[in-house]
Parts: structure tokens; sequence; C-alpha cells
């Protein structure tokens, strides 16, 4: 299967009507992510596609082979662009709850303009084994360690080092930013920074709850 350049483009030159294949890839692959990410793996065909993208079915499988070939290639480019944000803000130094409010505020400015990229890593009709399923975990793999980093920073500060507290609170993290992006997904005029703002009280609120007598 042809890759894309940086996210998943084959960098041959050769086109179609004068359009470098690069750029002919990239236009299959935007429109793939949102119809892919919109109807779910199941009910997508790659005749939707080819519409959506404005080129000819016999394209898509000239540049993917299959419909699983162009979902893997749908998989990298669109995980490229999540994780990338998120390790841009793991390579500053921001620490503890701001890391995870910084992190929320560049995972809702990603989104805004192409929400359906979530989906794609949490569709239940998506293949559950081959390339494509190698894809979706290798990237929430990658994503994992990130919050594995930023959570161990966060309970070391509060003077926990416990290996498998840092475990359970990775795992509590991962489903809050999983919770929350899918609510805003249902709330869309929320911007990223309102959503930030939201999650700041909320975490505020959990924070200052008295812890009840006896634990």
């Amino acid at each position: 299967m042809h890759m894309a350049r940086d996210r998943g483009v084959s960098t041959s030159r050769a086109g179609t009507k004068g359009v470098p294949r690069a750029d002919r890839e990239q236009q299959i692959l935007l429109a793939a992510c949102e119809v892919f990410g919109t109807e779910g793996y199941a009910a997508t065909s790659v005749v939707t596609v080819a519409d959506r993208a404005g080129i000819s079915k016999p394209l898509i499988y000239q540049y993917f082979e299959s419909k699983e070939g162009l979902f893997t290639a749908v998989i990298h480019f669109g995980g490229a662009i999540l994780a990338d944000e998120i390790e841009r803000i793991a390579r500053t130094d921001i620490v503890g709850l701001e890391r995870g409010l910084q992190t929320l505020r560049g995972i809702f400015a990603t989104l805004a303009p192409r929400p359906w990229l979530w989906r794609l890593f949490f569709d239940p009709s998506a293949p559950s084994s081959g390339p494509a399923a190698a894809e979706v975990a290798g990237y929430v793999s990658r994503i994992t360690v990130l919050a594995e980093e930023g959570v161990a920073e966060l309970m070391h500060l509060a003077g926990n080092d416990d290996a498998l507290d840092i475990s359970a609170m990775t795992a509590v993290w991962m489903s809050i930013v999983d919770a929350l992006v899918t609510w805003w997904l249902d709330h869309l005029d929320q911007t990223a920074d309102q959503m930030t703002d939201r999650c700041a009280r909320l975490f505020l609120a959990v924070v200052a709850a008295e812890v009840p007598a006896g634990l």
C-alpha cells in the first residue's frame, strides 16, 4: 500500500489530470477521514469516498488497494495529526494540571475543523485485526505513553510515585479525555477555549471536594 508523505501520502509525482500524486492522495485521505469518521467503517463505501473526493472509484483501489487499505492510511494520516499535537505540548516545560489542560486545549483546537477524526479511533465496526487494527493500536499506544508521562509528573508533584497509582490514574485520565471529547462532539458550538475553561472548572470542583471521613 502506498503511504502518504509525512502523514501517509505517497511522494510519487505521477498523478491524474495533472494533479501530483501526493496531492491527489491527500485529497482522498481528507475525504475518507470525514466519511469514515462520520459514517463508521462498516457503513462506509469506497464509492462514497470517491464521490466526496471528486475522483473515480478505481483510482482509490489503484492508490490504496482495498477499503481496509484506505482505512489503514486514514488512521495513519489522522493519528499523526492528533499525536503530533499532543507530543508538541509534551515537549514544552508545562507540567501537572496545566499540562493536562493544555493537552485538552490542543486536542479541541486540532479537532475543531475536523471533529470526525476522534471517532476514527473508537469505531466498533472497524477491523479488529490486521494492518488497520495494528495502526489504531500503534497510535493509541503512542498517546498512552504521553499520558503516562504527564500523569507521573502530576502524581510526583502531589508526592505520590506509586507505580500502581500512576497506572490507575493514567487509565482514569484517558477515560476522562475520551468522555470530554465525546461530550464536546455533541456541543460543537463550544470553542476550544470555552471547553478548556469548562474542563478547568470541572477539575477544580473535584479537587475542592472534601474526602469523606473514614477513607
